[in-house]
């Protein structure tokens, strides 16, 4: 018996000599031969805030290093950005009028309308992707038309969003992205694309846009904030990931030619659920709230920044995002250079 043992135990000490996961940890460049994910330049888009009323750029105050630009200034911007290699931008618009139903969102002098030109004169090769959704353009500041009780109507939406849609490729965008989570918008930008001569203008979809506490930032930064309400009866249900995977399904068949999920570092499981079930690229934004959080850590030193934004980035890249929509984009383009 003890000779038995005795066997057992050298053949178990031998697995364990053989079974050692840490020795191609050991050097850095033992740990990037055998690394699974590579986050690059190439995977990031950058948003732009553009504002009518101001002449000078302004600091988001809650959203440290990120600024709204005035339309004469944005272009500058833009040939930083693609100096640094990132390839896209996606742009927000501040008109200096609101009404009802978001009449200076169809503009074709519009504020969008006019950096979209901008940018394209100054740095053609850079791809510029413009927000489509009405919460902007809105005195009231949901994403649609209400009704007299305050409800978002669906479908009257839907033909504003296709002329908002419409006057950003006249312009001059090269993506359309609506994130509204109006049913049916897809196909009827998609519809108003064609019809317009802009066949060959892919759409992005915000596909899984969760009613999230994460874009808390980002209403400051786009003056977005609904006046009355939420949002909770047109986007998605935090609890629900079949739900997202339903309304991808929607999209695509619709016509989207990319898709996306909204938060990220939150929803990285729904990344993943889409990425497994769908072959179009996935984009995953990585919203305001997601980065002033990192930011305010940082500043307090509880955090290393560099650090936990690398690896923030690589989380959303290794859950399966092709592109991820960041505020981070242009430190972390320098992060990877140096």
């Amino acid at each position: 018996m003890l000779e038995e043992r005795e066997i057992i135990s050298g053949t178990a000490r031998r697995a364990n000599l053989v079974t050692r996961p840490r020795r191609t940890r050991r050097t850095e460049n033992l740990r990037r031969m055998v690394r699974e994910t590579h986050l690059s330049v190439d995977n990031f888009i950058y948003p732009l805030f553009i504002a009518e009323s101001i002449k000078e750029e302004v600091e988001i105050s809650s959203m440290p290093g990120v600024y709204r630009w005035p339309v004469e200034r944005v272009a500058r911007e833009a040939e930083t950005i693609a100096a640094l290699g990132i390839p896209a931008v996606l742009l927000f618009g501040i008109p200096d009028f609101k009404d009802a139903v978001g009449t200076e969102a169809y503009n074709p002098n519009g504020v969008v309308q006019a950096a979209v030109r901008e940018i394209k004169k100054a740095v053609p090769e850079l791809v510029v992707i413009t927000d489509v959704c009405l919460c902007e353009y809105t005195d009231h500041g949901h994403c649609g038309v209400l009704d007299a009780s305050g409800y978002v109507l669906n479908d009257p939406t839907l033909d504003l969003l296709s002329k908002m849609a419409l006057s950003h490729a006249e312009a001059g965008a090269d993506i359309i992205a609506p994130s509204d989570m109006m049913d049916g918008r897809i196909g009827a930008i998609r519809a108003a694309l064609d019809e317009g001569g802009f066949e060959n203008t892919p759409i992005m979809a915000y596909s899984a846009k969760y009613a999230s506490g994460f874009y808390g930032p980002f209403r400051e930064a786009a003056d977005s904030a609904p006046a009355f309400g939420d949002r909770r009866s047109y986007q998605m249900d935090p609890p629900n990931a079949r739900e997202a995977l339903r309304e991808v399904e929607l999209d695509i068949a619709e016509g989207a030619d990319m898709i996306m999920v909204k938060p990220a570092l939150a929803y990285l499981d729904v990344i993943a659920r889409v990425k497994d079930r769908f072959d179009l690229p996935l984009a995953a934004y990585n919203v305001s709230g997601e980065y002033s959080m990192l930011k305010a850590a940082a500043k307090m030193g509880w955090l290393d920044e560099e650090r936990v934004v690398r690896e923030s980035l690589t989380a959303i890249k290794r859950a399966g995002a092709d592109m991820i929509i960041t505020y981070h984009a242009k430190e972390a383009a320098r992060w990877l250079k140096s």
